[in-house]
């Protein structure tokens, strides 16, 4: 049975047009009250009515729930009874008593700061590696790109396939090596001590993609000039590597670092599909998810959240202040 097109369609298109008149609206509003009543100028009041539509969006969805999810870190709530405020009970249990709490903590935290600088390090050599005028060099630009297009699902039930203690590719890549020593084949995902280092290695095959794409447009983007005239003065490959190459990299450098690591730092589908054996912890965002959605205790998880965050946010500061020793932008002066 064929359903009408315009009937199924209309109350959405009524819902979006009225959204759209509610925003204009708004806008008009903040036009007006800027303008005639605190006699603002008129380019500054037609410029914060233009960014109204993204000022309501940013409070709606972003800054609402993050003021919510701080007020229900401070609450037992279990999604279907009222929230019931218990102060500062839930991160006293997190951190005096939870015993997944600091194990997290540890293979979260190791895993960002060990993956990150790998990632980067690598992208930047792919990056030079690729960024030199051979034939055929545009294939492997694209084969190092595919990785990171590939759904996150399937390269995780890739590499569970890859890292299978009995049939897996790379326990078959190592047997010589392991028969000759006479060593057990590592179970990637079930020994705890071998867990960080797939999930490294599982990391490293995906980000580099996105990685070297961006190192290889700020490698490319350095002038040609510096060079020329490093040439003239005698410096070799190396000191043109370090004096030029490097320090022009460093703002592209400096943003895959933090935003690697916020990512790392929020890792969840490699987690939630690689089924690694819980004695190792299990990754913050993980953690959250089974708090949350497994048990009910939503309270709980989002203080965990909350804890979440702040790491986040002081590496971020911490890399945002540590920047002015190492970062160079063109034309800064020193």
């Amino acid at each position: 049975m064929v359903g009408d097109p315009i009937g199924d369609y209309l109350p959405t298109f009524i819902r979006f047009l009225i959204l759209a008149v509610v925003v204009c609206g708004a806008s008009m509003g903040v036009h007006y009250v800027l303008r005639n009543i605190l006699h603002l100028k008129r380019d500054v009041a037609l410029g914060f009515s233009l960014i109204t539509p993204w000022i309501l969006g940013f409070l709606i969805f972003n800054l609402i729930p993050m003021v919510s999810t701080v007020v229900l870190s401070f609450t037992d709530y279990n999604l279907q009874q009222a929230p019931n405020f218990v102060g500062i009970q839930n991160y006293q249990t997190l951190i005096g008593t939870d015993a997944n709490f600091w194990p997290s903590i540890r293979l979260t935290v190791l895993y960002s700061v060990i993956s990150v600088p790998i990632s980067v390090t690598l992208s930047v050599l792919l990056a030079l590696v690729l960024s030199k005028n051979l034939r055929g060099i545009g294939v492997y630009r694209v084969l190092y790109y595919l990785p990171s297009i590939v759904p996150a699902v399937a390269v995780v039930l890739l590499w569970r396939w890859i890292f299978n203690p009995d049939v897996g590719l790379l326990n078959t890549l190592i047997s010589p090596i392991l028969n000759v020593t006479n060593t057990a084949p590592p179970d990637w995902f079930g020994d705890e001590s071998f867990v960080l280092p797939a999930f490294i290695i599982m990391s490293l095959w995906t980000a580099l993609g996105n990685n070297t794409v961006i190192m290889l447009g700020s490698r490319k983007g350095v002038a040609t000039d510096l060079y020329e005239a490093a040439s003239i003065d005698g410096a070799n490959t190396w000191t043109k590597f370090l004096r030029i190459t490097i320090p022009m990299m460093t703002p592209a450098i400096f943003f895959l670092v933090v935003v690697e690591f916020a990512s790392a730092m929020q890792l969840f589908t490699p987690a939630a599909f690689a089924r690694a054996t819980p004695a190792a912890g299990r990754f913050m965002n993980l953690l959250i998810y089974t708090y949350g959605f497994q048990q009910s205790r939503m309270g709980y998880a989002t203080a965990l959240a909350v804890i979440l965050f702040l790491l986040i946010l002081a590496a971020t500061i911490v890399l945002f202040r540590s920047q002015a020793r190492w970062v160079y932008y063109e034309g800064q002066e020193r």
